[in-house]
């Protein structure tokens, strides 16, 4: 049986960890703001807002959300023709007040102590609450991984299809299709894009594109893409350029998290192996310290 005082322990570790929880949502989401307003150069906006007033948005932000804010959530996690985003939000709460019932029913037929129906209740708030999300944010962050790993492949194509005459239009609009086997992300990312520029045009398309998939790869693709059109630069060497200065920059990621391993692998090393070796060398010392008094 758990004491009182272990039940407000931890019931409090749960507070406080989906207290971290939200904040890192709140987090991510001030942080994909900024990106995207330092790409779209909105810098005379965001100066006009102080960061407190930033801050109380995405906490409002996080508890409150629209049917639209709920589809492009579901939208970022690859889900891209769920129908049933609507019912999201409502699901949620219909969920929390259900499993409130059963704890309620549950404590009245006395299967569990107070204390434990604590424990229960904090726990169902958090995964009715914040887990939904949490799923939702890390499938995002995985698909504008997987796209950018990607994206110099894509570049390639799109070179080759450019020196044999194609437009930067055609171009994606072919490789979208021809994708579509073995790639559906890519493929629809290219789709939307191509679709979207043929209503308002390709550059505020790329912008669009960049909103959904925010990293430093696609901004130097869009960027890339943008001076093209409006400079009229050759596109074809600027893309294969680019393909590998970003096969470059993965490049040293990789050779960076490889010499962050020894360090890693020191942590087990001392917590494991050296901590014992002391407490061995020391202990038959004390012990007979121990004994004489």
């Amino acid at each position: 049986m758990l004491t009182e005082q272990h039940t407000i322990f931890l019931c409090l570790v749960f507070i406080v960890a989906g207290f971290f929880i939200l904040l890192s949502q709140i987090f991510n989401r001030i942080q994909r703001r900024q990106h995207f307003d330092n790409f779209v150069g909105d810098k005379k906006e965001q100066q006009k807002k102080p960061f407190l007033d930033v801050i109380l948005f995405a906490i409002t932000r996080a508890f409150t959300s629209n049917e639209e804010e709920v589809f492009k959530k579901f939208y970022a996690a690859g889900f891209y023709h769920f129908k049933y985003a609507k019912y999201y939000i409502p699901l949620k709460y219909i969920s929390l007040l259900g499993g409130l019932v059963g704890l309620y029913f549950i404590h009245q037929e006395q299967w569990l102590s107070a204390n434990n129906v604590m424990i229960a209740f904090a726990i169902w708030l958090m995964i009715c609450i914040l887990a939904p999300d949490a799923f939702l944010a890390s499938k995002a962050k995985a698909l504008t991984r997987k796209i950018s790993k990607q994206l110099p492949y894509l570049l390639d194509l799109m070179a080759v299809c450019v020196q044999t005459g194609m437009t930067i239009e055609s171009s994606m609009s072919y490789l979208g299709k021809e994708m579509a086997s073995f790639d559906k992300d890519l493929s629809h990312m290219l789709n939307k894009t191509t679709d979207r520029a043929r209503i308002v045009g390709l550059d505020k398309a790329l912008d669009e594109l960049y909103a959904t998939i925010i990293s430093n790869e696609m901004r130097s693709f869009v960027m890339t893409l943008k001076q093209s059109l409006q400079y009229g630069t050759s596109i074809y060497h600027v893309l294969t350029t680019l393909a590998k200065d970003i096969r470059e920059v993965q490049m040293l990621d990789i050779e960076e998290k490889i010499g962050q391993l020894s360090a890693k692998m020191s942590i087990p090393l001392v917590l494991f192996i050296m901590i014992p070796v002391v407490i061995l060398i020391t202990a038959p010392g004390i012990m007979r310290m121990m004994a004489d008094v």
